[in-house]
């Protein structure tokens, strides 16, 4: 992965562009269940995402034209959990 303004800078060729989400959500590696939450609630609005699990925070990429729908996806999952 790398930022677009590099890869435009580098003649870089790319044919996804994504939007970077990291979830804020205190999780650990060993937590279970997490990414099905959130994979459901983004399913529910037919956005696919890609994952990268880190050691504290999980981040997911979307295409950018979903990054505003999958953020409200998230909100209302958050709402609705009381995370």
């Amino acid at each position: 992965m790398v930022e677009k303004t590099v890869a435009d800078e580098w003649n870089m060729n790319y044919s996804y562009i994504s939007s970077w989400i990291t979830l804020t959500i205190h999780s650990s590696l060993e937590a279970v269940g997490l990414t099905a939450a959130f994979a459901n609630a983004l399913k529910k609005e037919n956005i696919s995402c890609n994952v990268v699990a880190a050691y504290f925070h999980d981040h997911i990429f979307v295409a950018r034209k979903d990054a505003e729908k999958a953020m409200d996806a998230l909100y209302a999952l958050r709402s609705a959990q009381k995370l």
